[in-house]
């Protein structure tokens, strides 16, 4: 594929997947519905991964003390100043695992949100070990009105990684619920954080093979961010030698190198994270806004002359 097949980026991006369903831009409303997680209420651990603050991703309208409705509308509201173009959206149940509760009470939570005229669908952000068969039969019979698409927190291929942060599952975990969401015909999405403890360049590189055999719709790539207050957070202010923080070149142009090694089927949802200043305990340019590191991405890639998949082998032949 070149970049022709991308309607005329250089990577297959969010929102063409979007208007190609919907025909029209759709924007994602997050919801905090009050969900735990097994990693912090004590099931398998209760001091959560090291890296954790969901805080830091929560919009300001989103509170678990709202009404559904409630944030939802506040939602719409909120970006409607940023995406004009936006005519429908989906509900984003993102904080913690939003899938953590007996199947009657999820019906119950979800069905507020599938209830609203302007929700075109919901997306729902969980860890690959909180999924089970009852959930998905359910899940696809929801999206014979609705969108749905479960999205996994994976954060590394790396068993060693994955330790290392208590996470509390492995990556085999979640393959196995990957393609467990794939056998019902479920959209599915996976986040991967670059730069956690341990892991080289060269191993994180050598992810993307990894990452392009599984049945995935959407991919989200975050660089590490350290934020003030979690473990991580004091690991880094005693052992700061331990860290490889990439700095803005570095990144833009290592996550290029790792696109291009990437399936150009999946969709890329984001390649790197944005948060308030105010929770960052690590590099200045984290402090930059996604869209302007998107820019200087794409700008990039059209200076390589490059494009996701550029160097991806299909069954042990090299793209078109």
């Amino acid at each position: 594929m070149k970049p022709s097949s991308f309607n005329g980026r250089r990577f297959n991006s969010y929102n063409s997947y979007f208007t190609q369903l919907f025909g029209s831009r759709v924007q994602k409303i997050s919801i905090d519905a009050g969900f735990s997680c097994p990693n912090r209420d004590g099931t398998l651990s209760s001091g959560g991964c090291t890296f954790c603050s969901n805080e830091a991703f929560n919009p300001s309208y989103c509170k678990p003390e709202k009404s559904i409705r409630q944030q939802i509308e506040e939602g719409i509201k909120f970006h409607q100043r940023r995406y004009r173009r936006a005519s429908q959206y989906l509900a984003y149940f993102q904080p913690y695992s939003n899938t953590y509760k007996p199947l009657d009470e999820l019906k119950q939570i979800y069905q507020q949100a599938l209830d609203i005229p302007s929700i075109a669908g919901i997306v729902i952000g969980t860890r690959p070990d909180c999924i089970d068969r009852p959930l998905l039969h359910y899940l696809n019979e929801v999206q014979q009105t609705h969108y749905v698409m479960l999205e996994y927190g994976v954060e590394s291929v790396y068993d060693e990684t994955l330790i290392r942060v208590n996470r509390g599952h492995d990556f085999a975990t979640a393959e196995q619920s990957i393609r467990l969401t794939a056998q019902y015909g479920i959209p599915c999405g996976a986040h991967f954080i670059f730069g956690l403890p341990g892991e080289t360049k060269t191993r994180m590189l050598d992810a993307a093979r990894i990452i392009s055999q599984l049945p995935l719709t959407t991919v989200k790539f975050h660089q590490l961010q350290i934020f003030k207050g979690t473990k991580m957070a004091k690991e880094y202010q005693q052992h700061p030698e331990a860290f490889h923080l990439f700095d803005l070149e570095e990144y833009i142009d290592f996550v290029i190198d790792f696109v291009e090694r990437l399936n150009p089927n999946l969709v890329i949802e984001r390649f790197a994270g944005e948060v308030p200043p105010r929770y960052l305990a690590s590099e200045p340019w984290m402090k930059l806004r996604y869209d302007q590191v998107l820019n200087r991405i794409e700008q990039r890639m059209e200076a390589r002359d490059t494009w996701q998949g550029k160097c991806y082998v299909f069954g042990g032949k090299a793209p078109n």
